[in-house]
């Protein structure tokens, strides 16, 4: 679930940075840079904000709903 939640933020990020680009300014590659440069980090490191981010707002990574069902008897 987190994986795909950062994968569709990135991916939607980078859309509409684009889209901005087209219609309102060159500027907003900037931003479409920042994210790509982002997500080659964090395939570097291992560390993703994002990842930091959306487990401050309760979502839970694969491993964890698997263990919360397990726990549960699912």
């Amino acid at each position: 679930m987190l994986n795909r939640l950062i994968r569709g933020i990135a991916g939607t990020f980078i859309l509409i940075s684009l889209l901005l680009a087209v219609y309102v300014n060159l500027n907003w590659l900037w931003f479409t840079a920042f994210v790509g440069v982002n997500l080659l980090q964090s395939s570097i490191t291992r560390w993703c904000l994002m990842e930091d981010i959306l487990k401050k707002f309760g979502v839970k990574d694969e491993k964890q709903v698997k263990n919360s069902r397990s726990k549960a008897g699912v």
